[in-house]
């Protein structure tokens, strides 16, 4: 599944994978920041709570927004695949100008809403130009290919992860959540060497990456991004790898990025906060 095409008048909306357990009382940074592409005191946000099974985070949200100055904030009480046919839901799609998909479980999720009208206008809107925030298995249902499970704590191996059909609002990387903090570098590095033409991401709790219609992202928040770019794999042993067995990945390249870093996902290429670093000779439409 590929993005939607976008007109040749539009630019396809930001796209914010967050790590989960982002901060909602403090500062914000995350959420103030989707607010404001959102447009700021006239944004009016759709929140989908579907992962969760709590019946209060779509009203957490809700307030959340609306404290940050978002004119309007709802959510979508989905809950089983019929809700996805109700035509005022997808009215309200319509008119929203930032979609904000709440965690939970990535499962949950994808059987909810996998092939329905509301996933379907998710990607249109974003095409659009509205931007589309998920945080957690809000995070991880964005790409193609989506993380629905597998080990943390734990060396890659042929079985360390198992994939999933996401939302398919990028096809250029696949996105883990949680990354540091439950150690899941092996399976990232599993997901990678499926096609090592996609970009793995690892994204930390309270951490974005703020993906652009130009394809460069910005690390915001309190930890880290770790980009995986498989492309100059000189070995790999996925293919050979019984079940259960450790693999081999050689000529793998890993990043590190903490807030302020930018990462192009067309040239793979990373560049540091500094305002003097090379990032800022980009071409203009490269800087954002």
């Amino acid at each position: 599944m590929s993005p939607s095409p976008i007109n040749q008048t539009a630019a396809r909306g930001f796209i914010i994978p967050i790590g989960g357990g982002e901060d909602r009382v403090k500062e914000r940074h995350i959420h103030r920041r989707f607010v404001e592409l959102s447009g700021g005191s006239n944004a009016d946000i759709v929140v989908i709570p579907t992962a969760s099974e709590l019946e209060t985070t779509g009203e957490d949200y809700r307030r959340i927004f609306l404290n940050l100055g978002a004119e309007r904030v709802d959510f979508l009480p989905i809950t089983k695949r019929a809700d996805c046919d109700n035509p005022r839901y997808l009215e309200m799609l319509d008119r929203a100008s930032g979609i904000f998909i709440t965690g939970g479980n990535q499962l949950r999720l994808s059987t909810i809403l996998g092939g329905t009208g509301i996933a379907q206008k998710i990607r249109r809107r974003n095409a659009q130009g509205v931007p589309i925030a998920g945080t957690s298995a809000g995070a991880s249902i964005m790409s193609e290919h989506m993380v629905a499970g597998g080990d943390s704590n734990a060396s890659p191996t042929e079985d360390a992860v198992s994939l999933a059909p996401g939302l398919g609002l990028t096809n250029a990387v696949i996105i883990d959540q949680h990354f540091t903090q439950r150690n899941r570098l092996g399976r990232l590095l599993a997901a990678a060497s499926y096609n090592p033409f996609l970009l793995g991401l690892g994204i930390d709790e309270d951490t974005a990456a703020f993906i652009g219609p130009d394809g460069v992202f910005e690390v915001v928040g309190s930890g880290t991004v770790t980009v995986v770019d498989a492309s100059g794999l000189t070995h790999s042993s996925m293919w050979e790898a019984a079940r259960g067995q450790s693999l081999t990945l050689l000529d793998l390249k890993v990043h590190v990025m903490g807030e302020g870093c930018r990462y192009d996902l067309t040239a793979r290429h990373a560049y540091p906060p500094d305002p003097d670093s090379a990032f800022c000779a980009l071409p203009e439409n490269k800087a954002g």
